[in-house]
């Protein structure tokens, strides 16, 4: 058994600074211990999927990220570590618990997944091995995290037991986040005319400076749209890992504070994550802008309605703390609404449904995308040239 900052500590040495994840009994002492250390980020993710997607950002900030969870929560991440982590290269340690251990029986509820967690692991190409069990294997295990991270530009997992750490008390109960409920918007109305995506999409093009800003489009035609308006530098298209666009803005925007991240997100992704508000809502910033195209379908995979018509959105947005939390308008909104000071600052925009005749797919390999958004915003780490196409 070992202590918390006996783990911790050399982790921070290693340039471990920002740790996310969702509580386990088995990881309480290193998630007290990281709300302690006023020198780390610690954020409380709503789930497994979510932290993977903050890592990824702070990983495409070139800071390097430690990702907690449950074996249980594997289920939850499964998606953005295969569809985003993987196919962007983007690095992170996850240190998993293994509930349901075969060696040392625990609640039926863990009993599969404790049979299954390692083959998981492989499943995703996923390195693992034991968490060190003594502080001397502690840094060998942390260089070995490194080396495949920074080669590979892919995650590396610690699987750890129970009894792994000692105790650690928490002594600052104020969570990191502070989010205060703004007043609620005006109800909704929609514009005379709703606009189309794309001219949503040219609008907030037209109102960015690709030398301050960062630009994510969510998965689907919001992404493809973005690309097909302008291909800059400072874009970056989710080509899946629906619903984790707000995640991945939220751990880049963290790590870089003087940045303007601006989500363009769609209502079926929103909705698939809602749990996002929340934790932007209560760690955001300013310069952290969500806006939330909402045409009411799932217009890429044949345009099956969702459930936004029942959904006030910035009314949601400014329970969880989002301030401002408004509604588009007219032409010209964006180019305000970008201009406030405050934040995380949230715009639902009603839009009709159609897309360009001739729409494009990226042409762009993901990995390219990400090489060169990383290299626009001066990032140093290894893995912007240590990751290659597979």
């Amino acid at each position: 058994m070992i202590e918390a900052h006996e783990f911790l500590e050399p982790a921070r040495n290693s340039g471990f600074t920002f740790w996310t994840g969702v509580p386990c009994s088995y990881l309480k002492s290193f998630i007290n211990y990281s709300i302690d250390d006023p020198e780390l980020t610690y954020v409380d993710a709503v789930n497994e999927g979510d932290a993977v997607a903050m890592a990824s950002g702070a990983a495409l900030a070139g800071q390097r990220a430690v990702v907690m969870m449950q074996n249980s929560g594997l289920g939850n991440a499964v998606s953005p570590l295969s569809s985003l982590s993987w196919v962007f290269r983007l690095p992170m340690l996850l240190i998993v618990t293994l509930r349901g251990d075969p060696e040392l029986g625990d609640e039926p509820q863990h009993e599969l997944m404790g049979q299954v967690t390692l083959r998981m692991l492989e499943l995703l190409d996923i390195p693992w091995e034991w968490f060190p069990p003594t502080a001397q294997a502690i840094e060998p295990s942390l260089a070995a995290a490194c080396r495949h991270m920074d080669g590979s530009g892919r995650p590396y997992a610690l699987v750890m037991r129970k009894g792994s750490v000692a105790p650690y008390a928490l002594r600052n109960s104020a969570p990191a986040g502070s989010a205060v409920p703004s007043p609620a918007p005006e109800g909704r109305g929609a514009p005379a005319r709703l606009p189309s995506r794309h001219e949503v999409l040219a609008e907030l093009v037209a109102s960015t400076d690709p030398e301050r800003s960062v630009v994510i489009g969510s998965t689907g035609y919001t992404g493809r749209e973005l690309y097909a308006v302008a291909d800059r530098a400072n874009h970056l298209y989710m080509v899946g890992s629906m619903g984790c666009a707000p995640a991945l803005a939220l751990g880049l925007a963290l790590a870089r504070p003087e940045l303007r991240v601006i989500i363009a997100d769609g209502d079926g992704a929103a909705l698939m994550r809602m749990g996002n508000f929340a934790t932007l809502g209560a760690y955001g910033g300013p310069g952290l802008y969500h806006l939330l195209l909402d045409n009411g379908a799932h217009e890429s995979t044949g345009g099956q309605a969702t459930v936004s018509a029942g959904v006030n959105f910035a009314g949601v947005a400014a329970a969880c703390g989002y301030q401002p939390a408004t509604e588009y308008r007219e032409a010209g909104d964006i180019g305000r609404f970008l201009a406030v000071s405050g934040g995380p600052a949230f715009m639902h925009i009603q839009t009709r449904l159609g897309t360009p005749a001739t729409l494009p797919r990226p042409d762009v390999t993901p990995l390219v995308v990400r090489t060169r958004l990383m290299r626009h915003l001066g990032v140093d780490a290894p893995w912007v040239d240590g990751a290659h196409e597979a």
